[in-house]
């Protein structure tokens, strides 16, 4: 059991308004949606692995905002935390995603050809161009609500699966638990690893329980094309190079991708998908592609600008400092990447970076 209160029917003995958290100071998207009538509707209520809607929203009561993004507040536990509590997953979906509706359906575009320019960005702005998604593996808990023994067997399948990538794609696999701290200290401040779990995001979402145990990295001979195993998804997959040829990342990253597919579904298992979400994963704000195209630009004049907040947002874009969310920009370079993820194709948001 992840959290003390899964499967914690003490709370039931207690009214609704008794339960229900004080969401007075917060901005998040749950914060927005949730009220006194849909928590009283839903708290009841858990999937078939047993996560409850108190699971749901723990990361989003804990953390009332955040100082760079608007945060969603809120995770799934596993594939069928997106329809036992649509009721308030679905407003959080559609406001976080630009007024995606319930009856919407998602597309799908893994072409590289499909990507006009891309191969042209200034090298002495852009320092680094990469393109990441996650994977949720199919009958497996997600890593909010996962035992150790999936988490586990998520990590061995997966160790299999891209042990059989070839040619540009052939590499290894690193466990965390194997590595010293200055090697880990290394890849992160190489920006190929994830950080450690000190972010109270995933903190308070779980996600970094019994860490370091069946977390790692793998990544080919290049260390272009990577991919984090049981993170904040069961897969983050990551093609990269320094440079601003976004092109030849993309093309990369859909091959790569289309195998590692494959790979998995050989060995029975499919990537959890469906027409109205797309691919499914841990927090709402990264369902349909879950993809996130992004550079690493210098803007030491631009950003400074009174109207930069408003630009990036007419063109749809986000930024962050370039250790990740919880991390401001240094020396005026940000990691500026796309803000839509669910109801436009993979293409689309790596052509507004592009």
């Amino acid at each position: 059991m992840p959290f003390g209160n899964t499967h914690n029917q003490m709370k039931m003995k207690y009214a609704s308004e008794q339960e229900f958290p004080d969401l007075s100071k917060h901005n998040n998207h749950m914060a927005k949606v949730l009220t006194p009538a849909i928590y009283e509707g839903l708290r009841s209520k858990q999937t078939p692995s047993g996560f409850t809607l108190d699971d749901v929203i723990q990361t989003g009561v804990d953390n009332p905002g955040h100082p760079f993004i608007m945060t969603v507040g809120c995770v799934a536990g596993d594939e069928e935390t997106y329809e036992v509590f649509k009721e308030l997953l679905d407003p959080v979906i559609q406001d976080r995603h630009g007024g995606y509706k319930p009856t919407d359906k998602h597309k799908t575009d893994l072409n590289s050809d499909n990507l006009k320019g891309g191969d042209d960005l200034d090298p002495n702005y852009v320092l680094s161009s990469r393109v990441r998604t996650g994977r949720s593996v199919r009958g497996f808990c997600l890593p909010p609500h996962c035992s150790r023994g999936e988490r586990r067997a998520v990590e061995k399948l997966s160790i299999e699966a891209l042990a059989s990538l070839s040619g540009d794609l052939k590499g290894k696999y690193y466990a965390l638990k194997n590595m010293t701290d200055a090697e880990q200290q290394q890849l992160i401040d190489d920006h190929f690893l994830f950080d450690k779990p000190v972010s109270p995001l995933l903190l308070a979402s779980g996600m970094a329980r019994d860490w370091p145990d069946a977390r790692g990295i793998w990544h080919n001979d290049n260390k272009t094309f990577l991919v984090w195993v049981n993170e904040e998804d069961h897969l983050r997959v990551i093609s990269m190079q320094k440079g601003g040829n976004m092109k030849e990342v993309f093309n990369r990253f859909c091959t790569g991708l289309t195998k590692i597919e494959t790979l998995f579904k050989d060995r029975g298992h499919a990537f959890m998908w469906n027409e109205h979400l797309g691919y499914v994963l841990t927090c709402p704000s990264n369902l349909g592609t879950g993809l996130r195209a992004g550079v690493h630009v210098k803007l030491p004049n631009m950003s400074k600008h009174a109207k930069f907040e408003e630009i990036l947002k007419r063109l749809r874009l986000q930024k962050r400092g370039t250790g990740g969310v919880d991390t401001a920009a240094v020396g005026g370079v940000f990691d500026i990447s796309n803000a839509d993820r669910l109801g436009f194709s993979e293409v689309e948001p790596v052509q507004m970076v592009s």
